[in-house]
């Protein structure tokens, strides 16, 4: 089912995306989401294995406090609405990444490396439970293969193996793929949920402060 973007339900229009995408380069630092970067981690939540709520993945977007009250409302607001947007826009078939851009000599291009950054670290939100599935079934991994794809294109994720980088087309036919790539996980871990044996195995929440156990994908390490 396609949906004119007019009537897609909960979706920033493109000054909001603007004020969102300003606020977060002002007050970024290196290693920092971007929007990008945002609506990765954003997508990897809504199509993950068990519930995160906001005042976890918050921790992965803002760290610094709001000038004032009015700002910290409207920044919330719009981090809210983003987040509202991509479960409402895979359900109306009309999800698109947002994708940063970086230039190169033959001029500005689009890129998937932020989104893909994003992807993982919403993963590691819930990454036990990520990882032994992916361990467990290749259903997941294959799943996953296009993200992994551009992952390991755009040095995100790291393979044991010497991979070839992707052909301009190749790139673009991953980037095609991802709608329905998580679209098809989400349906996954609705139709295989978490065992009690796989949420038993939880550890307790990172404390504030903690350092972020390290980034792995099925023998992969991430940086």
């Amino acid at each position: 089912m396609n949906v004119p973007k007019s009537e897609w339900p909960s979706s920033l229009d493109d000054k909001e995306l603007e004020e969102l995408d300003t606020y977060l380069r002002v007050h970024g630092n290196d290693g920092d989401l971007m929007l990008d970067g945002v609506h990765g981690l954003l997508s990897a939540v809504a199509v993950g294995p068990l519930e995160v709520k906001p005042e976890e993945w918050l921790h992965e977007v803002l760290h610094d406090a709001f000038e004032d009250e009015d700002q910290g409302n409207r920044v919330l607001a719009l981090l809210a609405k983003l987040n509202d947007s991509v479960t409402a826009e895979l359900d109306v078939d009309a999800y698109e990444p947002i994708l940063g851009e970086i230039d190169t000599e033959e001029g500005p291009m689009l890129s998937a490396a932020g989104w893909c950054e994003g992807f993982s670290r919403g993963i590691d939100m819930r990454a036990q439970l990520w990882e032994a599935r992916l361990a467990e079934d290749p259903e997941l991994m294959q799943l996953l293969g296009p993200i992994m794809a551009l992952a390991v294109d755009e040095g995100v994720l790291q393979a044991d193996a010497e991979f070839e980088k992707l052909t301009d087309e190749e790139y673009d036919e991953c980037l095609g793929q991802l709608p329905e790539v998580l679209i098809a996980v989400g349906n996954y871990w609705r139709e295989n949920a978490p065992t009690e044996a796989e949420l038993g195995a939880l550890v307790k929440p990172r404390r504030d402060g903690e350092e972020h156990p390290p980034r792995q994908r099925a023998g992969h390490w991430v940086h």
